[in-house]
């Protein structure tokens, strides 16, 4: 998609109208909610202002879902823990001329839902490919099936 191909143009509209259709039936958003607010794509960077000012809230979430679902003590999942997995990349940031707009690197994709986050997918996006690293996903919402969504998304 970036640049976009002939092929995505072409099905731009109709993959928004399915996108759009899924938001309104599965999580009851009214025909205008869909936004590009409620998806975050966050540099992994403790320069970045965004990736900074939602770190903790982020940081929360990964502990709440590690126990939940992986059944981590809370000493497993902290702050620390949390960063070495999760924020610590080998990967530097690079924006090419000719590369996507957010830049090649290390993301955290986050899912906003009535102001706060309710999943984050970790990414790394390259020059040739996009990697799913890890997805973690506020439990309360697992009948959302974020998974399935961010790996369709």
């Amino acid at each position: 998609s970036s640049p976009p191909s002939s092929q995505f143009k072409a099905t731009f509209q109709e993959s928004y109208q399915v996108y759009k259709r899924y938001q309104m039936v599965i999580h009851k958003d009214p025909p205008d909610k869909p936004t590009i607010n409620q998806v975050r794509l966050v540099p992994v960077s403790f320069e970045d202002p965004q990736f900074k000012s939602s770190f903790n809230q982020s940081a929360t979430l990964f502990a709440k879902y590690q126990m939940a679902i992986h059944k981590d003590t809370p000493s497993d999942c902290g702050e620390n823990e949390f960063t070495r997995f999760l924020c610590d990349s080998p990967l530097e940031a690079e924006n090419a001329p000719n590369g996507p707009e957010c830049g090649y690197g290390s993301f955290h994709q986050q899912y906003w839902l009535d102001g706060k986050i309710i999943a984050v997918g970790v990414i790394d996006i390259l020059p040739y490919c996009v990697s799913s690293v890890y997805l973690y996903y506020d439990p309360d919402y697992s009948f959302l099936s974020l998974g399935v969504y961010s790996a369709l998304r």
